[in-house]
């Protein structure tokens, strides 16, 4: 999986806080995607910033070849950053540790940034398991992703572009991925450039966080916590940490 030549075509950096139990699998749907690679399996370096890790995450990625990053500051922010501050791919992805990538994924944004038409994206995600309340809630983020072109999944983009947004925003602790969606897309308005969604390489997002907090959570928490974050209120800020930062894992 990772590469021995000295400049890889494509970092993927993988924000890590106590993941040992779920990151393996990514790795498995990594290795399957650098292997489909036109560039070659050498050609991907694979990035695990470990998020102040308490169990053997750290190990398990350096047992299967990835670049560990030590990031002492619990932000998810602050771990993308970091994973990207050792990346040496012209190209460089983001993706959470608990989803699985497409084994189309390298080539699909390949071809994708081949354009002079698109200066970055999103691969967009289904999910691991499916109920009423699951279909509801990604239903009704569907028009959003529409109109803003906005998504998850494995987010990618042009070093160099992403080097124009700023990086993540470590003053925020929750929708980082948002922000930095609206700035590349102002970087991309500069060039002519806009995103993409690409939809045929989807990743498969876990659903802990459901199975956690139940299916329908998020029509009733999420909108409560998105009231605590604009009127501070100390309570909701603290279950906001609780929610992003003290995962039960």
């Amino acid at each position: 999986m990772m590469s021995e030549r000295l400049v890889p075509r494509m970092s993927l950096v993988i924000p890590a806080y106590n993941e040992e139990r779920v990151l393996p699998r990514l790795l498995d749907s990594v290795e399957a995607a650098a292997r489909r690679y036109a560039h070659g399996a050498a050609a991907v370096q694979v990035i695990v910033a470990n998020n102040a890790s308490t169990d053997r995450t750290a190990e398990l990625a350096r047992e299967r070849g990835c670049d560990v990053v030590p990031v002492a500051k619990r932000s998810i922010a602050a771990a993308r950053n970091a994973g990207f501050a050792a990346a040496r791919g012209e190209i460089v992805g983001f993706v959470d540790a608990d989803m699985q990538i497409h084994p189309g994924t390298f080539d699909a944004i390949e071809t994708a940034l081949a354009s002079d038409r698109i200066v970055g994206g999103a691969t967009g995600c289904t999910l691991d398991r499916w109920s009423l309340g699951l279909a509801v809630t990604y239903a009704l983020f569907i028009p959003m992703v529409w109109l803003t072109r906005f998504d998850t999944g494995v987010v990618f983009c042009r070093r160099r572009d992403f080097e124009a947004t700023g990086g993540y925003d470590e003053s925020l602790r929750v929708a980082e991925d948002v922000a930095l969606l609206f700035a590349l897309r102002r970087v991309g308005r500069k060039q002519g450039k806009r995103l993409t969604r690409l939809r045929h390489v989807k990743a498969v997002a876990s659903t802990r966080k459901f199975d956690e907090y139940g299916d329908w959570h998020y029509l009733t928490t999420i909108p409560r916590l998105a009231v605590g974050l604009v009127v501070r209120r100390p309570a909701l800020l603290e279950e906001i940490e609780r929610y992003w930062y003290e995962p039960r894992r």
